[in-house]
């Protein structure tokens, strides 16, 4: 083992890191900070597109907490939906069942919906971009 990496695995208090032993790690970072970079790049956009072809503003997706007040119209939700989305455990289950009415606002399935929540990054957009379009809250 190099001695940066007995180190790293070892006992990280005594890891001494102004020496220059770990720059075989900037690489790696540089990739992991690039790919992120990208893929947020994406999901801005494709979600950006989701709320235009609903009929919101796109930029409505840059701004925290107001996205989420413009993807409950979509959907067709009350505002106050939104504080159920911070207590614990209750969130998971309201996220879940607003991807779903997502996936029905644009006439897609549960199979669409499972898509959404374990493949975000494939699924929104292919929501975005493809040729689905909205049919109301909740497809109605």
């Amino acid at each position: 083992k190099s001695k940066a990496m007995e180190c790293f695995i070892e006992n990280l208090e005594s890891c001494d890191f102004t020496a220059g032993n770990f720059l075989f790690f900037l690489p790696f970072l540089i990739m992991w900070i690039t790919f992120c970079i990208y893929m947020s790049v994406i999901q801005i956009v494709a979600i950006w597109h989701v709320f235009t072809k609903a009929g919101k503003p796109g930029w409505a997706c840059l701004i925290p907490v107001y996205d989420y007040l413009v993807g409950l119209k979509i959907i067709g939700k009350p505002w106050w939906w939104i504080i159920l989305l911070f207590i614990p455990f209750v969130n998971f289950i309201f996220l879940i069942w607003g991807l779903n009415l997502l996936a029905k606002s644009f006439g897609k399935g549960v199979d669409f919906t499972i898509g959404l929540i374990l493949l975000p990054w494939i699924f929104f957009p292919i929501l975005g971009f493809g040729k689905s379009e909205y049919k109301g809250p909740a497809g109605k």
